[in-house]
């Protein structure tokens, strides 16, 4: 006969991984309470925050201060994030470490969606699906296309292929053993984030996209902020490619797919945008409405698809995402001048001793 369970014969439930959440701040006294609030506010709390105020000259320590969370004040500026987020590094015990931007909202479950990922023991990495948290200006709503497009159709792609190409740096768990092992945050390049995304699938680890880990970023309002923000990651991505594609060949030829399909991307792009001028100038003689209306119809094929079902599943009003739709191009001019920009400099003038490459970190707002 069976003997009843009691409590002594009952097994344990296995521990929770800890979390310390570290919030890299330049200046950031405007967007930093709201970031505070989501991280505190938490279904699943965090157990520790630590909030580095990196040469700020603004009321942002005070502000971390008066939250009740760890301020560190580096001596002087550290001039980029993967530093300042180093300079916490010394300062975390716990099994995770949440990297947060100063001006990013998590949604209420963040923390308790990305913990269980990490069950998996080849998980190193992991983050959730970035929205914009503010839609008042072309390039925000420009931006706000691109982000509902990106996570709803190229990252689960690439999650289900095993193969992220990068964990967003606003919003990214890490094992806090595989930074310390790694040496910490990367600092060889220009973005961390994708540095440190292909750099553990490149040993066999695992990064994860968890799409129902909703954060908010807050992105640049401005021309001139999205053109250093895009800059920085036009050139970060290149400096990655020349670090890491060759090796990924190899070791992770599905995650190598998606880079040299981006790489393809801009390389093709401006015969894609000429297009309604070749059809009108060329052999094809078409009248220029012709040409146009065809054009269109192509990008509203390749585009709308994903955008509605973003939309469903966001629960956007569906005329809100497309009066944001045209704004998209905007961005997208900006794009591609400075992935053109960063391939020239990065893959041929660094190659070849002519450039440094972008070793300077700008803020993107």
């Amino acid at each position: 006969m069976t003997p009843p369970t009691t409590p002594a014969n009952t097994p344990s439930p296995a521990p929770q991984p800890t979390v310390t959440v570290i919030i890299p701040a330049h200046n950031e006294e405007l967007g930093l309470p709201a970031t505070l609030r989501s991280i505190t506010s938490q279904s699943v709390p965090p157990d520790k925050i630590i909030v580095i105020d990196d040469g700020s000259t603004d009321r942002t320590g005070e502000i971390a201060a008066s939250h009740g969370v760890t301020v560190l004040r580096p001596p002087r500026n550290l001039g980029s994030k993967a530093k300042a987020q180093n300079h916490a590094l010394p300062h975390c015990n716990t099994d995770l470490i949440l990297a947060v931007d100063a001006d990013t909202v998590l949604a209420p479950d963040y923390i308790e969606r990305l913990k269980p990922v990490f069950s998996d023991p080849a998980v190193q990495v992991a983050a959730g699906n970035v929205q914009t948290r503010f839609t008042r200006t072309p390039w925000e709503r420009g931006r706000s296309t691109e982000y509902l497009f990106g996570f709803h159709w190229h990252r689960p792609i690439q999650q289900l292929a095993n193969s992220p190409m990068v964990c967003s740096g606003c919003c990214s768990m890490f094992r806090r053993t595989a930074l310390t092992e790694f040496g910490g945050f990367p600092e060889r390049t220009i973005v961390e984030d994708m540095d440190f995304t292909w750099s553990q699938q490149l040993e066999g680890h695992r990064a994860v996209y968890v799409s129902d880990a909703v954060a908010w970023a807050a992105d640049p309002e401005t021309l001139t902020y999205l053109r250093k923000q895009v800059w920085r990651w036009m050139a970060g991505f290149m400096q990655n490619v020349r670090l890491h594609l060759p090796r990924l060949l190899t070791r992770k030829p599905m995650l190598a797919t998606w880079i040299i399909v981006a790489l393809l991307e801009i390389l093709v792009a401006p015969l894609w945008w000429a297009t309604p001028v070749l059809l009108t100038t060329t052999f094809f003689d078409e009248p220029v409405p012709y040409a146009m209306a065809w054009w269109a119809g192509g990008e509203l094929l390749l585009t709308l698809p994903a955008l509605l079902y973003a939309a469903r599943r966001r629960r956007l009003p569906l005329g809100q995402v497309l009066f944001n739709l045209p704004f998209v191009y905007l961005n997208k001019a900006v794009n591609l001048y400075y992935a053109w920009k960063a391939l020239l400099v990065e893959l041929i003038l660094v190659p070849l001793h002519l450039s440094r490459g972008l070793v300077v970190y700008e803020k993107g707002r």
